[in-house]
This record gives C-alpha cells, sequence and structure tokens, in this order.
C-alpha cells in the first residue's frame, strides 16, 4: 500500500486505456505519454499495460507501507527517497516506513511512478485508468487525495532482479519548449481554403493554459474558413460541420483563430471542423507541452505514420532486451 501525503497537483491512477468503449461515448483514458509509461513498466519487470500513477507538474509525497521495486519516467521531476536524491529512468528498492518525495519539473508535463505488480484498483470497462470527468476507474474515479491509501499488488516473481535496471540514455525522451507534430490531413479540412492550410502548416502554435487531458489548445494566426453555408442541423457558424466522431488526437478549429488537438480524455464526436489528426507517436509529445511553449504541425502520410509506428515498437523491442540481460 502507499499512502498519499502529498498528492501533488494532479495525480491519477492510469494504465494503457479503456479499449472498444469510445463509441459508447467512453473515451480511452489511460497514460497520456505512453512512451515514458512503458518504459517505467518495462523498468520493474511489470507487463506494459499495468496501472501506475500519473503526476502532472508537481509530483507529491508518498509513503510506502510495505517493500516495493519502483520507477520515475517522464518528464524530469525533482525526486527524494528519505531526503536523498532520486534518480529517474531507473528502477529503486524502496521499504516499508519510506517516503518518496516528488517536486516539480522545469521541463515537460507528466511523470510516472511504476511499482512492480502495478497499482491494485477495480477494472471498470476493462481498464484502471481514470476517466475523472464522469468519475470512473482509477482510485474512487478521481485525481488522488492527501489521506488517500492506493493498494498495491504483490511484486512479480523475479522483481528484485529488476533492482538497478536503468535506461540507455538513448532511449530517454528530449524534453523542449517546441515540438514538431505530424499529422495526417483530412476530415472536414476542404471547409478550409489554400491559403488556411497553408497558414496552419507553416506557422507556429502556442500552447494555452486552458490546456488539459481532455484538449490541449492552441493560439495561432487567423486562418480563414471558406465560408460555405453551413448545411441543416451543422450550426450558424462557417466552423461548423454535422456532427462526426473525433479520433483522439483530431485537429479541430472551432473558430478562425484557435485549434484543438482532442487528447485522450476527449468528447466522441462533434460538429466543429476536423482539418486531420496527430499520429499517436506524437500525442506523447502534446502531453509534455507545457503552456506556452509552441509548436508546428507537419503533414505525413499514412505509410509515413506506420512507419513512425513501427521504428518505435522497434525501439522499445530493442530495450526490452537491453533490460533483460
Amino acid at each position: 500500500m502507499i499512502e498519499v501525503k502529498d498528492p501533488g497537483l494532479w495525480t491519477t491512477v492510469q494504465d494503457m486505456g479503456r479499449v472498444g468503449k469510445y463509441h459508447l461515448g467512453i473515451p480511452p483514458s489511460g497514460a497520456a505519454d505512453k512512451y515514458s509509461f512503458i518504459i517505467g513498466n518495462l523498468l520493474v519487470g511489470n507487463p506494459v499495460e499495468f496501472a501506475a500513477l500519473e503526476m502532472t507538474l508537481i509530483g507529491g509525497e508518498f509513503e510506502f507501507h510495505k517493500n516495493l521495486i519502483i520507477a520515475l519516467t517522464g518528464a524530469p521531476m525533482e525526486a527524494y527517497l528519505n531526503h536523498q536524491p532520486l534518480s529517474l529512468w531507473e528502477t529503486h528498492y524502496v521499504k516499508e516506513g519510506d517516503i518518496l518525495t516528488i517536486k516539480a519539473c522545469p521541463i515537460g508535463v507528466k511523470s510516472y511512478l511504476c511499482i512492480s505488480g502495478g497499482v491494485n484498483v477495480p477494472d471498470v470497462l476493462g481498464s484502471k485508468s481514470t476517466y475523472e470527468l464522469s468519475q470512473i476507474g482509477g482510485f474512487r474515479g478521481r485525481k488522488l487525495s492527501a489521506g488517500d491509501r492506493i493498494p498495491i499488488n504483490e511484486p512479480l516473481p523475479g522483481a528484485s532482479k529488476q533492482i538497478g535496471k536503468f535506461t540507455p540514455l538513448e532511449f530517454v525522451p528530449s524534453f523542449h519548449h517546441f515540438q514538431e507534430l505530424r499529422v495526417m490531413m483530412g476530415m472536414t479540412g476542404y471547409l478550409m481554403n489554400d491559403h488556411a492550410l497553408k497558414t496552419f502548416l507553416n506557422s507556429e502554435w502556442m500552447v494555452a493554459h486552458e490546456s488539459n487531458r481532455v484538449a490541449y489548445r492552441y493560439k495561432g494566426p487567423k486562418v480563414s474558413f471558406t465560408e460555405q453555408h453551413p448545411p441543416f442541423g451543422a450550426g450558424n457558424s462557417f466552423s461548423n460541420v454535422v456532427d462526426i466522431a473525433y479520433p483522439i488526437g483530431s485537429v479541430l478549429f472551432t473558430n478562425e483563430e484557435e485549434l484543438i488537438v482532442l487528447q485522450n480524455d476527449a468528447t466522441t464526436g462533434g460538429g466543429f471542423i476536423t482539418i486531420g489528426t496527430v499520429i499517436s507517436q506524437d500525442l506523447d509529445l502534446i502531453a509534455q507541452s507545457r503552456p506556452l511553449s509552441k509548436c508546428r504541425f507537419i503533414a505525413v502520410t499514412i505509410d509515413q505514420a506506420m512507419q513512425a509506428r513501427a521504428e518505435r515498437t522497434k525501439k522499445l523491442d530493442a530495450l526490452v532486451h537491453l533490460i533483460k540481460r
């Protein structure tokens, strides 16, 4: 068991997400930065889907009530075990009574506390992930609070062999104030004129403070819609279409000076122009983008998107081989 002394800014239980319920209006939720989350589980000897704690900007303070093996990954939050500095991206043995203090990160947003055996909360619709808007999954359907006692499964057989395992530097992601995000163009982008499409791809966009696990908002230059009369039932704005299903990663224009990229807790559909979809690998980059940081969108083909997925799979496979040596 882990006792929450200080929950930090926004800490929730997440796994790889809820699959197959999006058509019912239930988003996948799950770890926002899946690459960092997966590596954390690999380090402690877990299957990649085991639940962990996702922390946002400020980690918090936790007391361990059993001996465990842990790893911290993701944004470089300043961490201490019993007031001694604790390194990220490697495994550590913690004893009953130890106190883990995780402070703010100077860059990035999301960090993960992965524990051998995983967080032991009930499955809801096939996942332990927290979807706070509907108060399902995770620990009582909400972010953690001071005084919560989070049940942890027993370490997996052979977990002690993981102590001291670390992530080679070439597998540790970089965190920057500027990101290039690959997007597959399409959907209802035809409702924006050619100049608007060029503006979208050739401009820098800045992350707004309102960004969260539902959607990231970006401010940028003014773009123009085609001014086609919206069809019946779509509303009165040129940004409106008849409601469509939104993929996770959808790039929506709600007006001419703001775009939205949907995240893991997103609404499942709506009636805004959808210019394309950010590829799944780059959703991790968005999740680690702080307010006022900037990005540029890069158009890619479906073949390029699939190649990016294959390259990440190959990279994680190589890391698995290194960790198991």
